[in-house]
């Protein structure tokens, strides 16, 4: 059967990328792979900031804590998108049944990152956690529920999925806000408007959110203000290259289905040393952990070592003790 055209013009586009030079803040970067975009590029960059009108208070912050005025990294689109999957967040075997197999290893990653510091983390010490871009609640719900934890705040800027995670959330006695108040909280914020909390949190985490936003440089370095010193600033996202495109784009969004349509922008995908390169260049950061991950189905997501130069991984970085 002959190939659908537009797959053909798909794959031109991508060689005719692939031959432009590197451009834009990331040109340093020495990673094969690499396929530097303009737009992508643009994105990095700093922007230029604007003011911010309503902030929502976050736990323990002070009535007079303010965020930093900065542009928004909401894509209206994006939300669109993620609002129409809404109501089967919770279905195992729905739209986000890919969130839901990869949950796991978001907490392996995290505790292989405290397991990696020369002063780990005491048992008996309870970790706040800030989930940056939480959707229904997937990772949320789960460190809210690990006996190490003290708090988790998460913050989504789509009201109707955040009313899907508060409502799932209410059906765990050990979750509802009126039986335990402050295991878990669900804000409808950006981070740009988000005030800083009194105490910065242990762990911020960005998880399947990088790749779905504006200026993702100016994003990172916001999220980053919310990490305390000697923690830990953990996300996952996808490499910008051709294995990527054919394993998310057309595969498991065009062919099988397994994510939804259109979820994926191939263009803003970010390679593992671009991040690096990110955080190098900023005071305060050290101890980038990387880990490669593979869908494999029937199996689910299996840690793969060097697969983040092609596909899907975790990266975090540790804030430096003051």
């Amino acid at each position: 059967m002959a190939r659908p055209a537009w797959y053909a013009s798909a794959f031109f586009r991508l060689v005719r990328h692939a031959t432009r030079p590197p451009l834009g803040a990331l040109s340093n970067s020495k990673q094969p792979y690499r396929i530097a975009l303009g737009a992508f590029s643009r994105r990095w960059q700093s922007s230029s900031t604007g003011s911010t009108s309503s902030h929502p208070r976050a736990p323990g912050a002070s009535p007079s804590s303010s965020s930093s005025s900065s542009s928004s990294s909401v894509n209206p689109e994006e939300i669109s998108h993620f609002n129409a999957l809404a109501e089967t967040w919770w279905d195992p075997h729905g739209s986000s049944r890919i969130l839901h197999l990869m949950n796991p290893l978001r907490h392996d990653f995290i505790r292989d990152c405290h397991a990696s510091q020369p002063d780990p983390p005491s048992p008996d010490r309870k970790l706040r956690y800030l989930d940056i871009g939480c959707g229904g609640g997937i990772f949320a719900e789960s460190a809210a529920r690990l006996p190490t934890t003290a708090s988790v705040t998460a913050i989504d800027p789509s009201p109707e999925v955040l009313a899907v995670a508060q409502r799932h959330a209410r059906k765990d006695p050990a979750l509802h806000p009126s039986t335990n108040p402050g295991r878990l909280t669900y804000l409808n914020a950006t981070i740009e408007i988000l005030p800083m909390p009194e105490e910065p949190y242990d762990i911020v985490s960005v998880f399947e959110v990088v790749e779905h936003v504006e200026n993702p440089a100016n994003f990172l370095d916001r999220c980053g203000q919310f990490v305390r010193p000697g923690g830990w600033l953990v996300l996952s996202t996808i490499a910008r290259t051709w294995v990527s495109w054919f394993t998310t784009n057309l595969v498991a969004e065009d062919i099988l289905g397994v994510v939804p349509k259109g979820t994926h922008d191939w263009r803003k995908y970010i390679n593992e040393d671009e991040l690096r390169s990110h955080f190098a260049r900023q005071s305060g950061w050290s101890s980038p952990r990387i880990m490669g991950v593979v869908y494999v189905p029937g199996l689910g997501w299996k840690e793969v070592t060097g697969s983040e130069k092609v596909g899907n991984y975790f990266f975090a970085i540790r804030k430096d003790s003051d």
